[in-house]
């Protein structure tokens, strides 16, 4: 039976999952399928001079290779900057920038053929470094230069030009390696041709219609012939938000009049997908001799990589949140994203909040030690609460209860000391971090979900149908609508349509905003269905009861509805002041860890987390994201990192890429509170990303409170905190 709100309700898919039979987007298959196979650049930069196929066609069993002559419509991508190559043409700006695609018959026979295109490269040096990336005296990785997009806030003095004085002075400088997305399910999707000329495409992705559009363009077709179907995604933090099978697939079924299959083997999908920002940071904080802060200085420098991608957002992102949850009067904020020749980066979660989060947070324990302070208690000092206003003027309406989530955690006993006995020089630390995210998108976007409610009798039984874009990645979005269902219809067979691009769109499932926007549209939907039954049995009951069934006899009660969220005004460009959120979240952690003094290996013993949810519509998937967010977070902070030499990814494998397992994640305390937001759906909150965030910042902190070493960069490496000589 379906569990309404507030229930703790397992997922609809969560069986299949478990027993293995789910179908991912790599499991898909069709007769008389072809395979395709992608031709990368082994150069991080490189003149493209020629590309020669006739070895590959000569094998049996290969049909057809294309490259970027062969794309009949546009021949660049890209979801706020159409500045990226579908394939290829006559430069490769990154390190595994696809250059060719083979079909063939049989998958093994596609990636023989695809190692057998002989593509005459000359070698060009790469850009790397993406502060070196912003000097006049760079070689440029685009035509128009290197600066991809910027962001600048002035607050208080800073309009003015200066910043005031302050009695305490803290300045530092942090450096936050590549994250990847590292989901386990590759980048998949089957083409398959229409009758009518056009193309379906079945992917793993995380926004249909955004796809649709840009297939659309890439293949000439009208958006119309071109219908995009969600199938089913291993995970996405944001990595699925770009195109990646998408164009070869659809093409290659177009010209062949077959269903093409395309999916990367693992060290091609470390290579396909984007990336973390790596960022370069440099603070400053000013403060009273009591602990009040007077002003922030922030310069952010993002590695864009070789194209946009979301980076234009993102480095809007990294300035409205460079000043952290706490109340600073006066601002000076630059966020800048440099063109690179090093692997795009884009969205993943957080979002470009994880970076400065790392930096702010490390200044506040600098500001603790300089003034005398409790680290938790000149965050509490400084903390926003509701009435206060954000470096871009905005005022926080909506409950900001930085200062009680960290009184939560401070209250928290303590893990037991580590074994006098275990034979190693053990320091323990205990640190703190807070931080806060806006929810959905910002700065005017009109941000909006589509959902379809269809009441009828099946049987004997009132059925409820649910149709929506809305992508399910694992968050739980199909079981948060059927949750709303049971509340608002007291209907308990709820059947939930995940529908494809010929249904409205739903947007994104990004930016924490699915819960809120979806499910204002599907609580609509159900709401407007609820008045068509009063109306038919001629009641104003307040649900739909047990006498549904003989209420609606053979009737279907169908209501589409659609979703905006309050609008937001774009920042203004000289100062960056405006209203640019819709809502804001707030979490924090706190980290305890021992660190062997002598080896440098950390040991995180436990993370315990405080967040504001509004409302908790079902727990059990609000614990899942808690978890997941606090384990990504401790990924970053310790082991996770994408390693580049000279432009060129060192390590992509999860045999060399580590992320944490279940040895490395402590347990989870979890604080949460539930302060609803009265302009919400249900007073909810979105939850996704704020888990992600400050747990990074607060391992940081404990391994700064055992060691006494600065930590200025994260991933933490042993040779960090045990070599004199290195220790960022």
């Amino acid at each position: 039976m379906s569990a309404g709100i507030g229930a703790a309700a397992a997922q609809p898919d969560h069986l299949a999952k478990v027993l293995g039979e789910f179908r991912y987007a790599s499991d898909l298959g069709s007769a008389d399928a072809v395979w395709a196979a992608t031709v990368r650049s082994p150069h991080a930069h490189a003149r493209i001079d020629s590309i020669d196929s006739t070895a590959a066609r000569r094998l049996p069993g290969v049909l057809d290779v294309i490259t970027a002559a062969d794309i009949p419509g546009r021949k660049l991508f890209g979801q706020m900057k159409v500045d990226q190559p579908v394939l290829a043409m006559d430069v490769v700006r990154h390190h595994g920038e696809p250059v060719a695609v083979v079909a063939a018959t049989d998958p093994d026979t596609a990636r023989l053929a695809a190692d057998r295109v002989a593509v005459g490269y000359s070698v060009l040096p790469p850009v790397t470094d993406p502060v070196a990336a912003l000097r006049p005296d760079s070689p440029a990785v685009h035509s128009g230069g290197n600066l991809l997009s910027s962001k600048r806030i002035r607050r208080g003095a800073a309009q003015q030009g200066g910043l005031p004085p302050a009695d305490v002075v803290v300045r530092g400088e942090y450096t936050v390696g590549m994250q990847d997305p590292a989901f386990l399910g590759p980048e998949a999707g089957l083409a398959l041709p229409t009758e009518a000329g056009g193309v379906e495409l079945r992917v793993a992705t995380q926004w249909l219609h955004l796809d649709q559009e840009q297939l659309a363009a890439s293949l000439g077709l009208p958006a119309d012939r071109v219908v995009v179907k969600p199938a089913g995604v291993g995970g996405a933090f944001g990595g699925r938000e770009d195109l990646s099978v998408h164009v070869p697939a659809c093409l290659l079924a177009l010209r062949l009049r077959r269903p093409v299959l395309m999916w990367y083997p693992r060290a091609e999908s470390f290579l396909a997908h984007v990336h973390r920002h790596p960022a370069v940071l440099r603070y400053e904080h000013g403060c009273t001799a009591s602990g009040r802060l007077v002003y922030v200085r922030a310069e952010i420098v993002l590695d864009g990589g070789a194209y946009a991608s979301s980076s234009p957002a993102i480095a809007g992102n990294a300035a409205t949140h460079a000043a952290g949850p706490y109340d600073v009067p006066h601002a000076w904020i630059d966020a800048s994203v440099a063109y690179t020749n090093n692997p795009p980066a884009g969205a993943m979660r957080g979002f470009g909040t994880v970076q400065p989060c790392f930096a702010y947070e490390s200044q506040m324990d600098r500001l603790a030690v300089a003034t005398g302070l409790d680290p938790v208690e000149i965050r509490v000092r400084n903390a926003l609460r509701t009435g206060a206003s954000l470096p871009t003027g905005q005022v926080l309406t909506g409950p900001a209860p930085v200062a009680e989530l960290l009184g939560r955690l401070k209250a928290l006993p303590a893990p037991a000391d580590p074994p006098a006995d275990s034979g190693a020089v053990l320091a323990r630390g205990i640190g703190y971090a807070a931080g806060l995210k806006n929810i959905a998108f910002s700065e005017g976007f009109d941000d909006y979900s589509t959902a379809r409610v269809r009441l009828r009798v099946v049987d004997g039984r009132p059925v409820a149908e649910v149709t929506c874009a809305a992508v399910e990645v694992g968050q739980g979005v199909l079981g948060v609508q059927r949750q709303i269902v049971v509340s608002e219809l007291g209907v308990t067979d709820v059947r939930i349509e995940q529908a494809d691009t010929r249904f409205g769109t739903a947007g994104p499932t990004s930016a924490s905003r699915q819960t809120y926007v979806t499910g204002g549209a599907v609580r609509a939907a159900c709401r407007a269905v609820r008045d068509a039954v009063r109306e038919l049995a001629g009641s104003n009951t307040a649900r739909c009861d047990g006498t549904l069934a003989t209420v609606l006899g053979d009737r279907v009660i169908e209501r589409t509805a659609e979703f905006h969220h309050p609008p937001t005004v774009p920042l203004d460009p000289v100062h960056g002041q405006g209203n640019s959120a819709m809502q804001f979240g707030f979490a924090a952690h706190r980290a305890v860890v021992d660190v062997d003094v002598e080896l440098g290996l950390i040991t995180v013993v436990e993370l315990a987390t405080a967040q504001d949810v509004g409302r908790a519509m079902n727990p059990l998937a609000l614990a899942g994201q808690l978890q997941g967010g606090a384990a990504q977070g401790l990924g970053l902070a310790l082991t996770e990192e994408l390693v580049l030499v000279d432009g060129t990814v060192a390590n992509p494998s999860f045999a060399t890429y580590q992320l944490p397992t279940t040895m490395d994640v402590p347990r989870l305390r979890a604080e949460i509170l539930e302060l609803p937001d009265p302009a919400a759906p249900y007073g909810l909150r979105g939850i996704g990303e704020l888990p992600a965030i400050s747990s990074t910042a607060a391992i940081a902190a404990a391994v700064r409170a055992a060691t006494g070493r600065p930590v200025r960069r994260v991933p933490i490496r042993p040779e960090h905190l045990v070599d004199p000589e290195d220790h960022p």
